[in-house]
């Protein structure tokens, strides 16, 4: 079974109990999550965040599969990972990332590294909407 179970790329709701039973495995001792959700500040908004609007190239979803098989390396982690696009309001998850490994150390070095590396490689932008009705792009990623 390949190493990287889910990698999509969703307008809807993302679930962490689907990425938890996508890595659910017998040989595994330790999983490991991240859920990346919108806040309703950012230190250089002038006013409140009301809403991230994320919006995603075609490739993107090859793209985070490919993401995530790099973040697994040669061990033995396994891996799903989704990444919302759409409007999103404060609260919602934008990215959810479960690993499976068999020891703790590689789940949180997989996770860690997974996330690290959507926020910089991952052709995915995000408009962020602020309460006075500013809205401005942020970039690639996160």
């Amino acid at each position: 079974m390949p190493a990287v179970r889910l990698a999509a790329i969703s307008a809807e709701p993302l679930d962490l109990d689907a990425h938890l039973a996508a890595v659910d495995d017998a040989a595994v001792g330790a999983v490991t999550t991240f859920v990346g959700r919108v806040r309703d500040h950012d230190p250089d908004a002038a006013t409140a965040v009301v809403a991230l609007e994320y919006s995603a190239h075609p490739d993107a979803e090859a793209a985070l599969r490919r993401i995530a098989e790099a973040s697994v390396g040669e061990g033995g982690a396994l891996v799903a990972v989704s990444h919302r696009v759409g409007r999103l309001a404060v609260g919602d998850a934008a990215v959810v990332i479960a690993v499976a490994a068999p020891h703790r150390a590689e789940a949180f070095e997989v996770c860690r590294a997974l996330i690290e590396a959507i926020k910089t490689d991952l052709p995915v932008w995000k408009r962020q909407v602020e309460a006075d009705g500013t809205a401005r792009w942020l970039g690639l990623g996160g």
